[in-house]
């Protein structure tokens, strides 16, 4: 293994030269914990590293830290010594969401991934709506959307068939395919993307299958996997921390613990763009502050009632506004908490220097 089959590419050449001179060596983390991470060396050599207080302090939020698919810098120690990270090197693209919770911070799934793998089936996982978001945060992110409508082998064709229809007229840009990691049927359409240096992130709700996936393309039992549920049709998920694999000859995947929370993490502008026909009935409502809910001519509510928009459609849009609404104040009043903390720590600082400067005024010193 070498830099360009992990993900190295010019910009990250460029970015290195920066630090040319230090004795600093770049690895790709490839897993997180509460105490350190794991990280690929240039030669494939997997170790641990520690993260430097200067690189903590210097982040403004929790996703300004070093997440699994970053690129950083390591000055690598020796038996008595830890590897540290010491800077961390732009991100290509990053995908996140909001943390789970009443959190505003933002979550990091993956970084420098090229493609999304969304898992899930034609069963009791099949969700348009959660579709609708899982593709607004794809689109936000830079990278480039799958999905795998798994599970082939327990529901007839045809109702798999007409999820991925279903899923495909959701986003132009996305690619769709019925998969059976089980059976590892569909799974040779996933290997024409997975070239050397491409990195996949795999996501889905707990039991679809994505640690089934791992084990068929990475060729072992890399996640250990529990039999399905005969009622619900979910395997009992066993990935509990996020984690880059390399597989073997192709790219690599970073596989993730199921996803009970896909909340968003986006703006407006987001917003807008991916409920572009929605948005566009706005301009005919009567109001210009029409909250689209009760408020007297709104042209949304007249296409529902006219059969024109899917009311589940709808509601998502509005369940969508109030999240990003809701997430913008929680995130104003941490800013406001920040500032003030800021400002609090800022005035002791004076209040403390004042007091030094008395107390050498007092003794005469110089």
């Amino acid at each position: 293994m070498n830099l360009k089959e992990l993900g190295w590419n010019p910009g990250l050449q460029e970015a290195l030269e920066r630090y040319a001179g230090k004795n600093w060596v770049p690895a790709r983390l490839i897993r997180e914990t509460i105490i350190n991470y794991g990280a690929f060396l240039a030669d494939g050599e997997e170790i641990d590293v520690l993260l430097c207080g200067r690189v903590w302090h210097e982040a403004t939020c929790d996703a300004d830290l070093p997440a699994v698919g970053d690129w950083v810098m390591v000055e690598l120690g020796n038996e008595n010594q830890a590897h540290v990270i010491r800077a961390t090197l732009p991100r290509r693209t990053c995908f996140c969401r909001k943390m789970p919770g009443k959190s505003s911070q933002v979550q990091v799934i993956g970084a420098n991934i090229d493609y999304v793998a969304v898992v899930t089936d034609a069963g009791p996982d099949f969700n348009i709506r959660r579709m609708e978001r899982y593709f607004m945060l794809i689109s936000r992110s830079g990278a480039k959307a799958i999905v795998l409508v798994n599970k082939a082998d327990l529901f007839p064709k045809e109702q798999s068939q007409l999820a991925a229809a279903e899923i495909a007229a959701l986003w132009d840009g996305a690619m769709v395919h019925v998969t059976s990691a089980l059976t590892g049927d569909g799974l040779k359409v996933l290997k024409k993307y997975l070239k050397k240096g491409i990195t996949m992130c795999v996501v889905g709700s707990s039991g679809v299958g994505k640690s089934t996936l791992v084990n068929q393309l990475y060729g072992e039992d890399w996640q250990w996997t529990s039999e399905c549920n005969e009622t619900t049709g979910k395997g009992r998920h066993t990935t509990t921390s996020r984690e880059l694999v390399p597989l073997p000859g192709t790219g690599m995947l970073i596989d993730n613990p199921g996803m009970r929370e896909i909340q968003m993490w986006t703006d407006e502008t987001t917003l807008r763009e991916s409920f572009a026909d929605i948005d566009a009935l706005t301009a005919e409502c009567k109001f210009s502050d029409c909250s689209h809910r009760k408020d007297s001519k709104c042209a949304i509510r007249a296409a529902v009632d006219a059969g024109t928009l899917d009311p589940a459609r709808y509601e998502n849009f509005l369940n969508l506004e109030n999240e990003i609404a809701e997430l913008r104040r929680r995130s104003e009043k941490r800013q406001m908490t920040v500032e003030r903390w800021a400002k609090r720590d800022s005035v002791k600082a004076r209040n403390l220097a004042d007091r030094i400067q008395l107390e050498k005024d007092d003794r005469g010193d110089v």
